[in-house]
């Protein structure tokens, strides 16, 4: 009898138990904006960070003359995320932004953020279905929406690179290398 309840037990157990696990999500739709989002989720949090971690007397440095200065690159990285990310949905970009490199700190901190901001609503926008669609670009060429999207994720990689750089030349750890808490 205890055989028998053990044998229907193991039977049974495997099928209990696959029964209790989460059914794999279903594949995305949307695999090029899913990974577009999840690249400006991250460097949403790291870009205005090397920002913030950046002192204000040191927004004016530029490791060789012909380099952006930090203050250069942060402005340089909202101005970029506005028109990309505009182009890539159709949205109408955020206005022209007055600072300049030696605004202040805090406000090139805030319109770096303003511009991540504004990506996320815009990439929440995209209909992937249309990133073939030929849309104004730099230099009065026209592009894919698809390479707006692409050129605003090598932007991110390049340009947080560039933030890291500088902030290790000043003795500061960039966002992604300090420890995790």
């Amino acid at each position: 009898m205890i055989a028998w309840r053990l044998s229907l037990v193991s039977a049974f157990f495997p099928v209990a138990l696959a029964a209790q696990q989460p059914a794999p999500p279903a594949p995305s739709t949307t695999p090029i904006l899913d990974a577009v989002r999840a690249q400006s989720a991250r460097f949403g949090r790291n870009m205005p960070a090397a920002a913030e971690t950046m002192p204000a007397d040191k927004y004016g440095f530029k490791p060789t003359p012909g380099q952006m200065s930090f203050g250069e690159l942060v402005l340089h990285v909202a101005n970029s995320n506005n028109f990309l990310c505009s182009t890539a949905s159709g949205m109408a970009a955020p206005a022209k932004s007055t600072l300049t490199p030696a605004s202040p700190h805090d406000s090139l901190v805030a319109a770096i953020r303003a511009s991540f901001v504004y990506c996320d609503s815009a990439l929440a926008k995209v209909d992937e279905s249309k990133l073939a669609e030929r849309v104004p670009f730099y230099g009065g060429r026209m592009a894919s929406r698809f390479q707006a999207l692409l050129s605003l994720s090598m932007d991110w990689a390049d340009h947080y690179s560039q933030q890291a750089m500088y902030l290790r030349l000043n003795g500061l750890l960039p966002p992604t290398a300090r420890p995790r808490p």
